[in-house]
């Protein structure tokens, strides 16, 4: 475990992984963008580690020594209202932990598709409604946001058009669902300048749209 540096709290990210490779690519990744980090590899070590520096994000992995990721972000949801972000490497592990935090979490918690050996891509930050590739925002609409929130919060989920259509328009206008495929396109058009490669919106003949990611 590091020991926590003096730098102020709001510059200050709690990275908890006990993967060493993966742990140092993080913290260059976030070093790179003016952060500074704290790096523990055991869960249990997690929720001292919040009380004691205040972070300004933690970077949670989900399968941990001592305990694992979800019952430390239940722990730190149960006294802080600091941004989490969950890392793994699967995508049936995302799907497990949405239904978890559904559930039992409040406040807004980021899952994050990371593969082995890459620096972390699409990252949705719902207290400022952006999506970032490489820690640049996307430069999406408010519905571009919502839609691609949604497909990003379960990989590989075909979502029907009528459920876009219910995350696009929550004031209840009537329009025709031949405006998901125009905002599909835009997606598609704004990930590929961005330079999101392996991360690609699919269409499924009949149903609707899932999110892909390539692991490397």
């Amino acid at each position: 475990m590091n020991t926590p540096t003096s730098t102020p709290a709001q510059r200050h990210i709690l990275v908890v992984e006990d993967d060493a490779k993966i742990a140092d690519m993080l913290t260059n990744y976030l070093h790179m963008h003016g952060f500074e980090t704290t790096v523990c590899g055991n869960g249990l070590d997690a929720v001292p580690l919040v009380r004691a520096i205040g972070p300004a994000l933690v970077v949670l992995d989900l399968m941990l020594p001592g305990q694992d990721g979800i019952a430390v972000c239940e722990q730190l949801r149960a006294f802080s209202v600091v941004p989490i972000i969950m890392v793994t490497a699967r995508v049936d592990e995302i799907d497990r932990l949405l239904g978890r935090a559904e559930g039992n979490l409040s406040t807004p918690t980021a899952a994050v598709h990371v593969a082995p050996g890459t620096a972390p891509s699409l990252v949705a930050d719902d207290a400022t409604q952006t999506i970032r590739w490489g820690g640049q925002p996307l430069p999406l609409t408010p519905v571009e946001f919502r839609l691609l929130r949604l497909l990003l919060s379960r990989p590989s989920h075909v979502f029907s058009r009528a459920r876009l259509l219910d995350q696009l328009h929550q004031d209840l206008r009537d329009v025709s669902d031949r405006a998901i495929d125009s905002h599909i396109k835009n997606l598609r058009r704004k990930l590929e300048a961005a330079g999101a490669v392996g991360h690609s919106v699919a269409s499924v003949y009949g149903v609707g749209y899932r999110f892909e990611v390539e692991l490397a």
